[in-house]
């Protein structure tokens, strides 16, 4: 094996990144590591139980505000069948940033990202995105990743209970062992297609 190939299969690989719909993903609230090493990396726990590092969606996004204080700091609201994402952008998400501050709403967007959580003055918790990427897509694209994201939330959805489940029994610790919204969503979802 050449020094390239070996250096390559020693690099680090990059999480998945799970499609999951708004609903779900604003009740991802908790989040954790799987080691006790600073740079772990941090896992939301969705509440169909799987770890999300990093997550791709695809929606409508319908509006961009700079709500930065010293410096441009963009807020994106990106809509999907179920619910609303909330994207932030920076000097550290340069791209995406300038996707934010240049495009016109509504447009069709993907997004992969890391998700976020934060405490609101409330004291309520709040999830948002933090893009690796984000671009202009079609409503085909969006269309497509309804019914994929669909199956991945149902695919999860059938092994919430089972034993070997680590992060269904998680989940089900942190938020209660209630999935029929999630599944109710994905109904809510594949139906929109129907009308949109």
């Amino acid at each position: 094996m050449s020094q390239q190939q070996t250096n390559r299969s020693n690099a680090p690989s990059r999480e998945i990144a799970q499609r999951v719909f708004a609903t779900e993903f604003n009740d991802a609230i908790h989040t954790f590591r799987e080691s006790d090493d600073d740079r772990a990396p941090v896992y939301a726990l969705l509440p169909t139980g799987e770890k999300a590092n990093r997550v791709f969606i695809v929606g409508t996004l319908t509006e961009t505000d700079d709500v930065g204080d010293e410096s441009e700091y963009w807020r994106g609201r990106i809509v999907d069948p179920t619910g609303t994402f909330f994207v932030y952008a920076g000097e550290y998400q340069p791209e995406a940033a300038s996707v934010l501050r240049t495009i016109e709403t509504p447009a069709f967007v993907s997004v992969i990202g890391k998700p976020r959580t934060y405490e609101t003055d409330t004291g309520s918790m709040n999830v948002s995105l933090r893009p690796e990427n984000l671009e202009v897509t079609s409503k085909s694209t969006r269309d497509r990743w309804v019914i994929e994201t669909a199956e991945r939330t149902l695919d999860r959805i059938e092994v919430f209970d089972s034993e070997t489940n680590e992060y269904g029994q998680y989940a089900a610790e942190q938020y209660g062992d209630s999935i029929r919204p999630y599944r109710d969503a994905v109904l809510e979802a594949l139906e929109s297609l129907d009308t949109s």
